[in-house]
């Protein structure tokens, strides 16, 4: 078989860059273009817009661990991701129904990375998509570094639109809530005026508890600091919801570290972060095992990290064997009004004013977790006294 170079590439006399391969009608057939899609040395798949694998490449298969025929005619999202939730659309196969280009940094734990994903859609001679080309490159140590860097600044951008929106409508519901209070006040108590009134007040203080949340997501206060001891913290906490865990009955596995867990800190902030994060597991389990289960748990560690070096860590683990949380919108967990659960379920403010408050302890919070495997969330503090 003879291949004919597009005239470019002849004159240039150099290899085809990844866009000129995504675009070439030799990709994905028989012959010296199927060599040439099994020499790429990246991960590469082959998908519908629909998000149908039709075709992957030596390397995409050793990354996951898997044959081509428990690969082939699945969707991308259980390969790559793990899966998905049955209430929430992955959004990389919606993104994919656009039919367009997209170059993304993201965790692929079906992949065991991070990745630097390319998404390139392929024109047929009709000038129609039915194939779309996903290329995974593995992310170096300083590219990581990067993103979570710049993860983290995105969040204290939405932290300061939060603040500003918050601090936007605080005023005026306040006003709504004592006006309506003082129509209800000279009111019949059993009118239709009356109720409606009621209504007004109940409705207008959940904004006001609404917009409270969004300021304490992006609180700048140090108020109530002082050295606390984030063993005592989950102790207590875990005093509060272990009736809770015996009823729906989740085991507890405990491990404390053997040296003092103090930390410069307020004790009922980080008690909030530690119950928000209790209450998330306790929620996936209880999705995952409606019933009973020896893996029904929730193991929970705090050790104190790097002890020698000069900036040691105080680190929580709380990790579930629960429902997991789908991969593709794992960096938006901590988005206000963003929730994994069902609607009705959940506010979407917990995992953001946790995270406010660890940010404001000078502290990080993360989470890893696979589909129908795990959730670990983890909480790393600064060491006091070193």
């Amino acid at each position: 078989m003879r291949v004919v170079m597009p005239k470019t590439l002849q004159e240039t006399n150099q290899n085809p860059p990844l866009q000129a391969v995504a675009e070439s009608p030799l990709i994905c057939i028989t012959g010296i273009g199927n060599e040439l899609f099994q020499a790429i040395q990246d991960p590469v798949f082959v998908v519908t817009p629909d998000g149908i694998i039709i075709d992957a490449n030596s390397a995409a298969l050793n990354a996951a661990r898997k044959k081509p025929s428990e690969v082939l005619g699945q969707g991308i999202c259980k390969i790559i991701h793990g899966g998905s939730s049955p209430h929430l659309q992955c959004p990389l196969e919606a993104f994919l129904l656009t039919c367009s280009s997209r170059v993304e940094e993201t965790t692929l734990p079906g992949l065991a990375g991070e990745y630097l994903l390319t998404i390139s859609p392929v024109k047929d001679k009709d000038d129609n998509i039915r194939k779309i080309l996903l290329v995974a490159r593995e992310l170096t140590g300083d590219e990581m570094r990067k993103a979570d860097s710049l993860r983290t600044g995105q969040m204290a951008a939405i932290g300061e639109l939060a603040a500003g929106v918050a601090h936007e409508v605080n005023n005026p519901i306040t006003g709504i809530i004592n006006f309506a209070q003082l129509l209800l006040d000279d009111s019949d108590k059993d009118s239709l005026q009356a109720e409606l009134l009621s209504n007004i007040v109940t409705e207008g203080e959940r904004i006001a508890l609404i917009t409270k949340n969004l300021l304490s997501f992006a609180r700048e206060t140090e108020s109530g600091i002082e050295p606390i001891s984030i063993t005592q913290v989950i102790k207590d906490s875990i005093s509060l919801v272990k009736h809770q865990c015996k009823k729906d009955g989740i085991k507890l596995q405990i491990e404390y570290s053997e040296n003092p867990c103090q930390v410069q800190g307020n004790f009922t902030q980080m008690q909030q972060v530690v119950l928000n994060l209790l209450s998330n597991a306790r929620f996936a389990l209880n999705e995952r095992y409606p019933e009973t289960s020896p893996d029904k748990r929730i193991d929970i560690r705090c050790l104190v990290l790097n002890e020698d070096d000069i900036s040691p860590v105080v680190r929580i683990s709380i990790k579930d064997s629960g429902t997991g949380i789908p991969q593709g919108i794992l960096k938006r967990l901590f988005e206000p009004f963003f929730t994994t659960k069902p609607a009705g379920k959940g506010t979407g403010l917990g995992l953001s004013i946790s995270y406010g408050i660890v940010q404001d302890h000078c502290g990080t919070i993360k989470v890893d977790s696979i589909m129908h495997q795990y959730t670990n969330m983890i909480v790393e503090l600064p060491l006091m006294g070193n």
